[in-house]
Protein backbone atom coordinates (compact mmCIF):
# COMPACT_ATOMS: atom_id res chain seq x y z
CA UNK A 1 0.00 0.00 0.00
CA UNK A 2 0.97 3.63 -0.84
CA UNK A 3 1.81 5.74 2.28
CA UNK A 4 -0.95 8.72 2.28
CA UNK A 5 0.40 11.95 3.86
CA UNK A 6 -1.05 15.56 4.40
CA UNK A 7 -4.32 14.58 2.15
CA UNK A 8 -6.49 17.71 3.11
CA UNK A 9 -10.21 18.59 2.29
CA UNK A 10 -13.69 18.27 3.21
CA UNK A 11 -15.32 14.95 3.78
CA UNK A 12 -17.93 14.28 1.68
CA UNK A 13 -20.11 11.06 1.61
CA UNK A 14 -18.38 7.93 0.93
CA UNK A 15 -18.93 6.13 -2.35
CA UNK A 16 -19.43 2.59 -2.57
CA UNK A 17 -19.62 -0.15 -5.08
CA UNK A 18 -21.33 -2.94 -5.14
CA UNK A 19 -19.33 -6.13 -5.25
CA UNK A 20 -17.96 -8.89 -2.80
CA UNK A 21 -16.82 -7.44 -0.86
CA UNK A 22 -18.10 -4.44 -1.17
CA UNK A 23 -15.59 -1.46 -2.53
CA UNK A 24 -15.48 1.54 -0.14
CA UNK A 25 -12.94 5.03 -0.84
CA UNK A 26 -13.40 8.31 0.97
CA UNK A 27 -13.16 11.53 -0.56
CA UNK A 28 -11.48 14.40 1.08
CA UNK A 29 -11.88 17.15 -1.14
CA UNK A 30 -10.70 16.38 -4.47
CA UNK A 31 -8.66 13.39 -3.46
CA UNK A 32 -10.31 9.79 -3.79
CA UNK A 33 -8.89 7.62 -1.43
CA UNK A 34 -10.00 3.27 -1.80
CA UNK A 35 -10.54 2.10 1.73
CA UNK A 36 -10.58 -1.69 1.51
CA UNK A 37 -7.18 -1.77 0.64
CA UNK A 38 -6.00 0.14 4.07
CA UNK A 39 -7.85 -2.14 6.68
CA UNK A 40 -5.77 -3.15 9.21
CA UNK A 41 -3.42 -0.05 8.87
CA UNK A 42 -4.01 2.98 11.05
CA UNK A 43 -5.92 6.52 9.82
CA UNK A 44 -5.89 9.68 11.60
CA UNK A 45 -8.00 12.68 11.10
CA UNK A 46 -7.33 15.87 12.51
CA UNK A 47 -9.90 18.93 11.86
CA UNK A 48 -8.28 22.12 11.40
CA UNK A 49 -11.09 24.08 13.40
CA UNK A 50 -13.05 25.54 9.84
CA UNK A 51 -16.51 25.29 8.94
CA UNK A 52 -17.45 25.21 5.20
CA UNK A 53 -21.13 24.90 4.06
CA UNK A 54 -21.03 22.07 1.71
CA UNK A 55 -23.17 23.53 -0.47
CA UNK A 56 -21.51 27.36 -1.01
CA UNK A 57 -18.36 27.22 0.35
CA UNK A 58 -19.19 30.00 3.19
CA UNK A 59 -17.52 29.55 6.14
CA UNK A 60 -19.96 29.06 9.55
CA UNK A 61 -19.28 28.79 12.82
CA UNK A 62 -22.34 25.36 13.05
CA UNK A 63 -23.44 23.01 10.32
CA UNK A 64 -26.83 21.80 9.47
CA UNK A 65 -28.63 19.18 8.15
CA UNK A 66 -25.54 17.14 7.29
CA UNK A 67 -22.75 20.21 6.53
CA UNK A 68 -24.51 23.24 5.36
CA UNK A 69 -24.61 26.40 6.74
CA UNK A 70 -27.89 28.25 8.02
CA UNK A 71 -28.69 30.14 5.30
CA UNK A 72 -27.95 27.07 2.36
CA UNK A 73 -30.27 24.90 5.10
CA UNK A 74 -33.05 27.51 4.86
CA UNK A 75 -33.51 27.86 1.35
CA UNK A 76 -32.43 24.30 -0.34
CA UNK A 77 -35.17 21.77 -1.18
CA UNK A 78 -32.46 18.95 0.00
CA UNK A 79 -32.92 20.76 3.56
CA UNK A 80 -36.74 20.76 3.56
CA UNK A 81 -38.46 18.64 6.06
CA UNK A 82 -39.78 16.40 3.64
CA UNK A 83 -36.54 15.15 3.20
CA UNK A 84 -36.91 13.23 6.31
CA UNK A 85 -40.97 12.99 5.99
CA UNK A 86 -41.75 12.39 2.12
CA UNK A 87 -45.10 11.64 2.11
CA UNK A 88 -45.14 15.33 3.70
CA UNK A 89 -44.06 17.11 0.03
CA UNK A 90 -45.56 20.04 -1.07
CA UNK A 91 -44.50 20.32 -4.48
CA UNK A 92 -47.76 19.92 -6.22
CA UNK A 93 -48.66 23.15 -3.71
CA UNK A 94 -46.68 24.95 -6.36
CA UNK A 95 -44.03 25.69 -2.87
CA UNK A 96 -41.14 23.64 -3.31
CA UNK A 97 -37.88 25.48 -2.52
CA UNK A 98 -36.10 24.62 -6.06
CA UNK A 99 -38.92 23.30 -7.91
CA UNK A 100 -36.40 22.16 -10.52
CA UNK A 101 -34.49 20.09 -7.68
CA UNK A 102 -37.52 18.50 -6.88
CA UNK A 103 -38.65 17.37 -10.53
CA UNK A 104 -35.27 15.72 -10.73
CA UNK A 105 -34.91 14.25 -7.29
CA UNK A 106 -38.59 13.73 -6.04
CA UNK A 107 -41.07 13.59 -9.04
CA UNK A 108 -39.10 10.50 -10.66
CA UNK A 109 -39.44 6.76 -9.54
CA UNK A 110 -38.67 5.27 -6.38
CA UNK A 111 -38.29 2.16 -4.48
CA UNK A 112 -39.53 0.95 -1.65
CA UNK A 113 -37.61 -1.80 -0.06
CA UNK A 114 -37.21 -3.96 2.75
CA UNK A 115 -33.96 -4.86 4.32
CA UNK A 116 -32.20 -6.87 6.86
CA UNK A 117 -29.60 -4.40 8.79
CA UNK A 118 -30.52 -5.02 12.60
CA UNK A 119 -33.51 -7.02 11.89
CA UNK A 120 -36.28 -5.86 9.19
CA UNK A 121 -36.81 -2.53 8.09
CA UNK A 122 -38.96 -0.48 5.43
CA UNK A 123 -37.55 2.21 3.45
CA UNK A 124 -37.26 4.40 0.76
CA UNK A 125 -34.71 5.42 -2.00
CA UNK A 126 -34.65 6.60 -5.57
CA UNK A 127 -34.75 3.86 -8.10
CA UNK A 128 -30.97 5.08 -9.50
CA UNK A 129 -29.57 4.49 -5.80
CA UNK A 130 -30.78 0.69 -5.50
CA UNK A 131 -28.55 -0.75 -4.05
CA UNK A 132 -26.30 1.62 -2.97
CA UNK A 133 -28.69 2.73 -0.11
CA UNK A 134 -28.79 -0.73 1.23
CA UNK A 135 -24.86 -0.58 1.38
CA UNK A 136 -24.90 2.85 2.79
CA UNK A 137 -26.94 1.35 5.61
CA UNK A 138 -25.05 -1.76 6.36
CA UNK A 139 -27.84 -4.23 5.30
CA UNK A 140 -26.55 -7.70 4.75
CA UNK A 141 -29.43 -8.38 2.78
CA UNK A 142 -32.62 -6.39 0.78
CA UNK A 143 -35.20 -6.77 -1.63
CA UNK A 144 -36.87 -3.47 -3.76
CA UNK A 145 -41.38 -4.25 -2.62
CA UNK A 146 -43.25 -1.61 -4.92
CA UNK A 147 -41.80 0.88 -7.35
CA UNK A 148 -43.72 4.19 -7.00
CA UNK A 149 -43.47 7.51 -9.53
CA UNK A 150 -42.83 9.88 -6.97
CA UNK A 151 -41.00 10.39 -3.21
CA UNK A 152 -44.40 11.08 -1.94
CA UNK A 153 -45.96 7.69 -3.15
CA UNK A 154 -42.85 5.96 -1.71
CA UNK A 155 -43.13 8.36 1.74
CA UNK A 156 -46.86 6.97 1.70
CA UNK A 157 -46.10 3.26 1.41
CA UNK A 158 -43.80 3.53 4.05
CA UNK A 159 -45.60 5.23 6.16
CA UNK A 160 -48.27 2.39 6.26
CA UNK A 161 -45.73 -0.46 6.43
CA UNK A 162 -44.36 1.01 9.59
CA UNK A 163 -47.62 0.16 11.08
CA UNK A 164 -45.93 -3.19 11.10
CA UNK A 165 -41.92 -2.84 10.59
CA UNK A 166 -39.45 -0.61 12.16
CA UNK A 167 -37.85 2.06 9.60
CA UNK A 168 -34.87 2.78 11.48
CA UNK A 169 -31.59 0.58 11.91
CA UNK A 170 -30.45 -0.44 15.31
CA UNK A 171 -27.00 0.93 14.64
CA UNK A 172 -25.28 -0.84 17.43
CA UNK A 173 -26.73 -4.48 16.78
CA UNK A 174 -25.66 -4.16 13.42
CA UNK A 175 -22.08 -3.47 14.51
CA UNK A 176 -22.21 -6.03 16.93
CA UNK A 177 -23.08 -8.09 14.18
CA UNK A 178 -26.29 -9.84 15.79
CA UNK A 179 -28.32 -9.60 12.45
CA UNK A 180 -30.87 -12.59 12.33
CA UNK A 181 -31.82 -14.74 9.14
CA UNK A 182 -34.44 -13.50 7.01
CA UNK A 183 -36.43 -14.87 4.50
CA UNK A 184 -37.18 -11.55 2.84
CA UNK A 185 -38.76 -13.25 -0.29
CA UNK A 186 -41.78 -14.63 2.25
CA UNK A 187 -41.21 -10.75 4.41
CA UNK A 188 -42.17 -9.09 1.35
CA UNK A 189 -45.10 -11.70 0.61
CA UNK A 190 -46.25 -11.22 4.28
CA UNK A 191 -46.00 -7.17 4.35
CA UNK A 192 -47.63 -6.80 1.16
CA UNK A 193 -51.08 -8.53 2.09
CA UNK A 194 -50.78 -6.44 5.09
CA UNK A 195 -50.58 -3.25 3.30
CA UNK A 196 -52.67 -4.37 0.59
CA UNK A 197 -55.69 -2.32 1.27
CA UNK A 198 -53.62 0.75 1.64
CA UNK A 199 -51.92 0.14 -1.82
CA UNK A 200 -55.54 0.17 -3.35
CA UNK A 201 -56.60 3.43 -1.59
CA UNK A 202 -53.46 4.62 -2.95
CA UNK A 203 -53.78 3.58 -6.44
CA UNK A 204 -57.07 5.14 -6.57
CA UNK A 205 -55.68 8.46 -5.71
CA UNK A 206 -52.65 8.52 -7.33
CA UNK A 207 -53.37 6.15 -10.62
CA UNK A 208 -53.00 2.48 -11.20
CA UNK A 209 -49.71 2.30 -12.54
CA UNK A 210 -48.21 5.02 -9.53
CA UNK A 211 -47.32 1.91 -7.39
CA UNK A 212 -46.47 -1.15 -9.36
CA UNK A 213 -45.11 -4.47 -7.48
CA UNK A 214 -41.16 -5.44 -7.60
CA UNK A 215 -40.99 -8.85 -7.43
CA UNK A 216 -37.24 -9.13 -8.04
CA UNK A 217 -35.28 -11.64 -5.59
CA UNK A 218 -31.99 -10.12 -5.39
CA UNK A 219 -29.98 -6.38 -4.49
CA UNK A 220 -30.23 -6.23 -8.12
Amino acid sequence: MTALVDVTGRLRKMPAEAGDPVSYTIRVGDTLIPLNEMVGYPLQFDFDGVIRCINCDRKTNKSFSQGYCYPCFRKLAACDSCIMSPEKCHYHEGTCREPEWGETHCMIEHVVYLANSSGLKVGITRGSQVPTRWIDQGAVDAIPMVRVTTRQLAGFVEVACKKYVADRTNWRAMLKGDVPDLDLVEERRRMLELVADDLSELRAAHGENSIRLSMKTGWL
